[in-house]
């Protein structure tokens, strides 16, 4: 364990790459979420196509309008143009140009691109190696360890059933939780979210229980 960086140096350094994720993005940290998206990269790529017709709300309703006169007419009956809900409320500046502080684009609600989260899951993997890699300790491996076959399992085939069925109730509580153990606990605890505060604490308090019966009681 001695080879592990201390306590307050990894604190720091999940802290620096969760604000300046932040900062180069414009959106929260979060590895699920981006898991997600990138296995279904076709989808999402088309979904971002077509959002890319509509790059400021002025357009977007300009083509609600056009859609509504295609499809209902334009005679004494047909319904008027749709209008912005801030129409009416949005203060204006000196110039008479309503301002833009008050009312969030849509461009701004919409999640990072896909190639910006596949570029976050490289990092990772070639962080992991090169740091791996640098402390002499890099090696293939095909099991979890002395310590998983101590207190788990030394048999190869109940090794990867337990795997597996691990690996999809933690890809269905994440899923459940809406969000993983970064996702919650670095940006949303971050933000002081209830939500996110009250997940890490269910999951990091059963990670300490399972942790206790595996090593005192198992």
């Amino acid at each position: 364990m001695s080879t592990y960086w201390p306590w307050w140096a990894g604190a720091i350094g999940l802290a620096l790459v969760t604000i300046a994720y932040t900062l180069a993005t414009d959106r929260s940290f979060g590895v699920s979420s981006a898991w997600d998206r990138v296995l279904h990269w076709r989808s999402e790529r088309h979904l971002e196509r077509l959002e890319e017709e509509f790059t400021d709300d002025r357009a977007l309703a300009e083509a609600l309008a056009a859609a509504t006169a295609e499809h209902f007419g334009t005679g004494p009956g047909a319904p008027t143009s749709p209008h912005s809900p801030y129409e009416q409320t949005q203060p204006q500046d000196p110039n008479g140009e309503p301002t833009s502080a008050e009312s969030p684009s849509v461009t701004s609600l919409r999640p990072v691109p896909v190639v910006t989260q596949a570029a976050l899951l490289v990092s990772i993997f070639l962080g992991g190696w090169i740091a791996a890699v640098t402390s002499g300790r890099f090696q293939f491996r095909f099991d979890m360890g002395p310590g998983f076959r101590n207190l788990v399992t030394a048999n190869p085939t109940a090794m990867i059933a337990l795997l597996f069925v691990g690996g999809v109730l933690v890809g269905f509580g994440t899923r459940l939780a809406g969000g993983c153990s970064s996702g919650h606990g670095l940006s949303g605890c971050g933000r002081l979210s209830p939500v996110s505060i009250v997940a890490t604490a269910v999951f990091f308090g059963t990670a300490v229980v399972v942790s206790f019966l595996l090593w005192k009681v198992i």
